[in-house]
């Protein structure tokens, strides 16, 4: 059964001009209520023993909050992504050092200079990898995944009208895929139990915006904005929950994956 354990975390402070400037705005942020929901999720993460990096906010680059775009780490090794929007590929460069000097992995860059990549459309399930086929991500980004980590199946989804396949959904714990009831997630489940090599449960949330959740280290952390979904979690879940608000960083179609890189990291030892 696939663990999910990590050991790190790597998170980047939220700049001002995200506020304003941020990629799919849809709604008015409150930065300060933004901030201290960012903070608190920090503090979940650490909560859950993991050693988090917190990486400075770019006033440059008012995306850099969403991390798990910019490198995908399985195994102790890290693909360095190619974001698909042009605006968001140097957000790369400090993920690639921090990964290789301070954590010292072992990093694979992309070759093909027509991969792109977001970590965002990759799903690894602890058995498989699945990778959403969006405005973001393409069949050459799938390959490069693929190619940097062949002992895992690589699948790829075709995703239509949502930015990321872990929109859709996410793993919900031990080889349970979270869902919500819309026509879009149903119809990538589908496709998803078709190309599977393996047959996973499921929990399905009435709402959306709670198919995007993290399973780390025996604790699924969910959003608690859904009333409804939480529901649903309380229900079917019987583990360690957490609920967690990021209703600010939605409203720049951000969700609880999207601000962390989750690692883990062979041989490390927690200093007491």
């Amino acid at each position: 059964m696939a663990s999910h354990r990590y050991t790190h975390a790597i998170v980047c402070r939220i700049p001002n001009s995200f506020k304003t400037k941020a990629l799919g705005i849809w709604g008015e942020i409150d930065l300060d209520v933004a901030k201290r929901q960012h903070e608190e999720y920090c503090k979940v993460l650490r909560g859950i023993g993991l050693d988090v990096i917190e990486l400075p906010p770019d006033e440059n680059l008012p995306d850099c909050v969403f991390v798990e775009d910019t490198a995908v780490v399985c195994n102790g090794t890290a693909l360095i992504c190619r974001p698909g929007h042009p605006a968001r590929q140097k957000e790369v460069e400090i993920i690639r050092t921090i990964i290789k000097k301070e954590l010292e992995l072992p990093i694979i860059e992309i070759a093909d200079p027509k991969a792109t990549i977001d970590g965002g459309d990759v799903l690894f399930t602890g058995r498989e990898f699945f990778v959403g086929l969006t405005d973001r991500t393409n069949e050459a980004g799938a390959c490069a995944l693929a190619a940097a980590f062949p002992e895992y199946p690589v699948t790829p989804i075709r995703v239509s009208h949502k930015l990321h396949l872990k929109s859709l959904l996410s793993m919900a714990g031990p080889d349970i895929l979270c869902v919500s009831e819309g026509k879009e997630s149903k119809s990538v489940l589908k496709r998803i139990e078709q190309e599977a090599s393996f047959r996973y449960q499921t929990v399905t949330v009435p709402d959306p915006g709670a198919a995007n959740c993290i399973y780390a280290n025996g604790t699924l952390i969910h959003a608690a904005e859904f009333p409804e979904s939480i529901k649903v979690f309380e229900e079917k879940v019987d583990f360690n929950k957490i609920a967690l608000n990021v209703s600010e960083l939605q409203k720049a179609n951000g969700a609880l994956t999207c601000s962390c890189i989750l690692i883990k990291k062979t041989k490390y030892l927690k200093k007491l």
